[in-house]
């Protein structure tokens, strides 16, 4: 078995060249309500605000920009739920490249919707039934670029600008970062930030989360290798319904997390409600895990500074109402 390719920190600097200009730098918010909730200071990052209205796009324009201009000419294709799809049709749209993207038929409307507004190809399948290689395998045999959702170098590199800045921000406020706690589905995001955190300061404690059932980070993790799902389970969570993680991304996130939290719908639903309520932020099931795990008491809180990556705002408004209003 080959052993992949990590990307480093170096990547993680590169990738920022590129993005310079081109990304929304996301700030350090906090709540003086939900400190006094947690008992530390909690600052999150909300990647809510990033262009496309997810991280998804650093690490997206990342990957389209490494790309030769022959490759970019035989056009690219991505799978994804919607965040992703967003990020790379955007890319593709501002590089002049054909995407088409692959889609599960239940994705949120307005998912479906954005990435068609930026001019890619919406491709159908079912999550459950279909295999999504198998979908998009017809285009790679076509000759068009793969963009992966999270298991590429350059994927994790450009997702990994997000712990970069977030290091620079917290010393800026003069926040010793305790703790960080990420999202995860595939593994990108938690991965690309841990790098970038770790090489700023080794001793800081990085935490991924994830829906229940959909647990395979943290079973793979405590296997030692990676293991996938049990089939027959739903969450509210689409972006992190990952069958199994990475490749790439289980081996940085084995050696640089601390551990991974699973929590429920209604602890997801909650944080939603916490984020309007306090931050004054939208932000969709997957983005609001993070948050979701402060309650979870398996991270220390108490006398602690947590940065919290808040990394989606993309929900459909009728979701988002019911949510709200079962408040």
């Amino acid at each position: 078995m080959n052993t992949p390719t990590l990307p480093g920190i170096a990547d993680i600097r590169s990738a920022a060249a590129k993005l310079s200009g081109l990304i929304v730098e996301t700030p350090l918010i906090e709540s003086q309500e939900l400190n006094k909730r947690f008992g530390g200071r909690i600052l999150f990052k909300p990647e809510t605000l990033q262009r496309t209205g997810s991280f998804k796009f650093r690490g997206a324009y990342n990957k389209l920009s490494s790309l030769t201009e022959e490759e970019r000419s035989r056009g690219v294709v991505a799978f994804s739920s919607g965040n992703h799809a967003q990020g790379v049709a955007a890319s593709a749209a501002m590089f002049g490249v054909k995407a088409i993207i692959a889609m599960p038929a239940d994705a949120p409307a307005m998912k479906i919707a954005n990435v068609r507004k930026m001019g890619a190809e919406v491709v159908h399948f079912d999550r459950v039934r279909e295999d999504r290689m198998t979908v998009v395998r017809p285009y790679v045999e076509q000759g068009m670029v793969l963009v992966p959702p999270y298991d590429d170098p350059r994927i994790i590199a450009g997702q990994g600008t997000i712990g970069l800045e977030l290091v620079r921000q917290a010393k800026a406020l003069g926040a010793s970062l305790d703790a960080v706690v990420i999202p995860c589905g595939g593994g990108g995001l938690s991965s690309g930030i841990s790098i970038a955190v770790k090489d700023a300061s080794p001793g800081t404690s990085v935490w991924g989360v994830e829906p229940e059932h959909f647990d395979d980070p943290r079973r793979s993790l405590a296997k030692g290798a990676r293991v996938m799902n049990e089939p027959g389970h739903q969450s509210i969570c689409d972006a992190l319904l990952v069958a199994e993680p990475g490749a790439i991304t289980f081996e940085i996130n084995r050696k640089n997390l601390s551990g991974v939290i699973a929590v429920s719908d209604q602890a997801t639903r909650q944080a939603m409600r916490d984020a309007m309520a306090h931050l004054k932020l939208v932000v969709e099931p997957g983005g609001s895990v993070a948050l979701a795990a402060l309650s979870s008491g398996e991270i220390e809180l108490k006398g602690k500074c947590v940065a919290v990556v808040l990394s989606g705002g993309n929900v459909d408004f009728g979701t988002y109402a019911e949510i709200m209003a079962a408040a």
